[in-house]
């Protein structure tokens, strides 16, 4: 699935810290559950590209 392909696939996702010190991304969705563990720096880096996606999506004329 590319990334500009849209789905109807409904999911939540839950983010918070682990008592190891890790950063969780827990996604669940129908038939799957996913966690992802991340160190507190990889988890920065996810944010900046998160935040950079949003300034990019923000300048995309509709």
């Amino acid at each position: 699935m590319s990334i500009n392909k849209e789905s109807d696939v409904e999911a939540n996702i839950q983010i918070g810290p682990t008592t190891l010190g890790m950063v969780r991304i827990y996604i669940e969705g129908e038939g799957i559950e996913i966690p992802m563990d991340f160190t507190p720096e990889e988890a920065e880096e996810i944010a900046e590209e998160i935040r950079a996606a949003a300034a990019q999506a923000r300048s995309i004329d509709k």
